[in-house]
């Protein structure tokens, strides 16, 4: 190996497509005497085709204890160990952040390689405009605290990423437009992959797009949402709210209720609404 032989390599591997893994990568997995991987079976093509003679040791999110502790005796030892995901970047919404930490506290070395992730791979390609992007992950699975989550981020003026499993992204997508109003949907599914696809649409007709076909249902999802208007002083959350305050709504109310029809900052509308009272 030319690389620091005792040291935890953090190796990101392909999302689908083989050839994005790098050189790098494909170096570290096929000289390190070990493998972390989140699961064995899944990653033993890959080290196979790359004609890698590792050993594997299971790290997934049900053992990252115990194989924290194994991987800190290896590196003990003098011995490297390259730690891979199934997919895509570890401990990005994936395994790997405990052990990286028990790594660290061990004084241990630890080298994250770049390489595939599917939030900044989806977002590349989503022509979104906002200077800035929060990425959350996999949102709840239970729908009240989702849609708790989702309120929680509706007032922040950065693009918003999450990733979604097949089997909720329905749901996940009508809490979005029930939450979001009138924001840019992008959706982005099977990066990489023979069936890729990136698609732009009001969050308002997200569901109905992916009811279209079932096919636009399936894969692993990357979702991301425009950032609020950064002004709510200008614009249709201004016209919204002074129609409602001259309804004779009360501030606190016409606020929501002028968010949740327009998207604009609910905060920001309050302190517009005060202010056009005082005024």
């Amino acid at each position: 190996m030319t690389e620091e032989s005792a040291a935890l390599y953090v190796v990101p591997t392909p999302l689908g497509n083989l050839a994005d893994l790098t050189r790098r990568a494909e170096e570290i997995l096929r000289t390190v005497p070990w493998v972390a991987a989140e699961d064995t079976r899944h990653s033993g093509p890959l080290l196979k085709q790359l004609g890698a003679q590792a050993r594997t040791i299971p790290a997934h999110q049900h053992n990252e204890h115990e194989a924290a502790a194994r991987i800190v005796e290896k590196l003990q030892a003098g011995e490297a160990v390259a730690l891979i995901s199934d997919a895509g970047t570890p401990g990005i919404s994936d395994p790997g952040a405990r052990i990286v930490a028990a790594v660290r506290a061990a004084g241990c070395k630890v080298i994250p390689l770049p390489g595939p992730c599917a939030a900044t791979t989806a977002l590349s390609g989503s022509g979104l405009l906002d200077e800035h992007f929060l990425f959350y992950g996999f949102l709840p699975s239970k729908g009240g605290q989702r849609r708790q989550a989702l309120e929680e981020l509706r007032e922040h003026e950065c693009a918003l990423v999450f990733y979604e499993a097949p089997h909720r992204v329905l749901e996940t997508v009508e809490d979005m437009a029930t939450v979001f109003g009138n924001r840019t949907l992008v959706i982005a599914r099977e990066l990489t992959k023979l069936f890729e696809s990136i698609h732009s649409l009001p969050v308002a007709e997200g569901l109905a797009w992916l009811k279209e076909d079932p096919n636009r249902q399936r894969g692993e999802f990357v979702l991301m949402l425009s950032g609020a208007p950064a002004n709510a002083e200008s614009g249709e959350g201004e016209r919204v709210l002074k129609l409602l305050l001259a309804e004779g709504l009360p501030v606190k109310q016409a606020a929501k209720l002028a968010s949740a029809i327009t998207g604009a900052a609910k905060n920001a509308l309050y302190d517009l609404a005060l202010a056009l009272k005082a005024g």
